[in-house]
């Protein structure tokens, strides 16, 4: 594929390109889905194609095509050039500068050590056949479900900066859930988490590891206790939430908040802005010193982890919050840049927002949904550092408070800033005691006093990297696989039981 890029970014630059790169991105998908004991769909999917993104008097130009020739690679270069050419003539923003990269020749790949798509179908199909069976021992199990998935990603990367990157990325997940009903009530439980289960950038040895059908008699077990267990009562109290929650409190309350273009409002009409102004940038407390939160693309093992961004520009590890100070965004190239003008420095330089921040160079978070997308900034892998509790002196340690865990409901300001979620179950704690169970547990809070009410967090040993296939940005709307490190942590006056039930 060199010769394709090349000759595609030869076109882009002879027709008047000042930067361009061109991706020529294959994917390959496998999907298995049981339901109530059958097979409900085996879906295999693949697509291969190139994208030409070419910069013209401060602007941006786009195509893409599934044809791989010289006649329609030359055609979706000049076209990217065209689009680019008529993009500037309506130009309202200052011209688009890109903050610097080296230029490098480098391949990459995942690790793997036993290949998805080569194991027999047969094999995947019967391990959810098994763990479904186990959880269909009481007639108010109503509805079981199970998936399974592998992905691959191949990617030829280059630019007219002297850049040649090949990326080869293998993710494999699995999940399962059972729903239980009885006498007008509906509860349900999933392992190891909610809406399809986890993944990570593995091989099928993740997948044998969660052990499904070992965790399938429990899944069912708490489903049917939630049906006779008694509401989460409504008032303020201490909260601990388990690591699979604290995953998608990661992601809505600090990965998307800390996204640059939400903040310039590039993204606003479709996912909204953050409340993360530029600003606040060192100043704003964000959460308790217990907070630390990082953006970690090296990670092995994360959705969120890679070789090089869509730009180029080499996976990183950046602090976003330092012991409860905001200190960095997710930025790319050109916002990167944006920022420095904002800061009143000149593009390349270090600039504003105090010790560590990093604000003229692009941390490497843009990525696109295939070759027939723009790259847009995307979350990596948003960890929550783990700090040096263990979950059981954390529940000693907690008087009276809810336990919470595995997300069932979700709901955000389009600032980031006002947020409501649901949990699957949850248990109180009395006298530093778990106790009863407790259906329809809910709780909201505003993002900033939210975190400075975080006053624990778990250990390495109880700290997990999630993986989220399924996170949704972008016009037309692209999908992201990130990465969620976390433990479970404990946050005091929440106000829990919102809601009608």
């Amino acid at each position: 594929m060199r010769d394709v890029v090349r000759k595609a970014l030869e076109v882009a630059r002879a027709r008047g390109a000042g930067y361009a790169d061109a991706r020529v991105v294959t994917r390959r998908e496998e999907r298995v889905a049981i339901k109530n004991g059958k097979v409900e769909s085996v879906s295999a999917l693949q697509s291969r194609g190139i994208g030409v993104r070419a910069l013209v008097d401060g602007a941006w130009g786009f195509a893409a095509s599934s044809v791989i020739d010289d006649r329609e690679v030359m055609r979706i270069a000049e076209k990217a050039v065209e689009i680019a050419r008529a993009s500037a003539l309506a130009r309202a923003e200052p011209p688009v500068e890109l903050a610097p990269v080296e230029p490098v020749e480098d391949r990459w790949e995942s690790p793997m050590k036993e290949d998805p798509f080569e194991v027999k179908l047969e094999e995947k199909i019967d391990l959810l056949l098994e763990a479904d069976r186990l959880m269909r021992k009481d007639p108010r199990i109503r509805v079981t479900q199970g998936l399974l998935s592998a992905f691959r990603e191949d990617k030829v990367f280059a630019s007219t900066e002297g850049t040649y990157v090949e990326q080869s990325k293998t993710e494999t997940g699995a999940g399962i859930s059972a729903l239980a009903a009885d006498a007008g009530e509906v509860q349900r439980r999933s392992y190891p988490s909610s809406f399809g289960g986890d993944y990570a950038s593995r091989g099928y040895e993740y997948v044998r590891e969660m052990d499904l059908a070992g965790h399938a008699e429990q899944v069912a077990d708490e489903a049917l206790a939630l049906l006779e267990a008694p509401q989460c009562p409504s008032g303020k109290t201490t909260v601990i939430l388990g690591s699979a929650q604290m995953a998608l409190q990661v992601h809505e309350s600090c990965g998307h908040p800390s996204e640059l273009d939400r903040v310039f409002g590039t993204e606003a009409s479709y996912a909204g802005t953050s409340f993360i102004t530029p600003d606040k940038l060192g100043k704003l407390q964000y959460g308790s010193a217990a907070v630390n939160l990082v953006a970690d693309a090296t990670i092995p093992g994360g959705l969120g982890s890679f070789g090089y961004d869509d730009e180029g520009v080499p996976a990183q590890r950046i602090t976003l919050v330092r012991n409860g100070l905001f200190v960095n965004y997710l930025t790319s190239r050109e916002t990167a840049a944006l920022l420095a003008r904002h800061a009143g420095a000149p593009g390349g330089s270090t600039a504003g927002g105090g010790a560590g921040c990093q604000v003229a160079r692009s941390n490497g978070t843009m990525r696109a949904d295939g070759w027939n997308r723009l790259p847009i900034i995307r979350m990596t892998n948003i960890n929550l550092e783990p700090g040096d509790w263990t979950f059981d002196e954390l529940i000693r340690d907690t008087k009276e408070g809810i336990y919470m865990e595995t997300n069932k409901s979700w709901s955000i300001d389009d600032k980031r800033l006002n947020f409501q979620f649901g949990t699957e179950i949850a248990w109180e704690i009395k006298d530093g005691s778990l106790g009863r169970i407790l259906k329809n547990p809910t709780y909201t809070g505003i993002t900033p006093e939210f975190w400075g009410a975080c006053d624990a967090v778990c250990d390495k040993k109880h700290w997990h990297l999630w993986g989220l296939p399924n996170c949704g940005k972008g016009e037309p709307p692209q999908l992201a696989h990130v990465g969620h490190g976390t433990a479970p942590a404990r946050f005091r006056n929440v106000r829990v039981g919102v809601g009608r039930w």
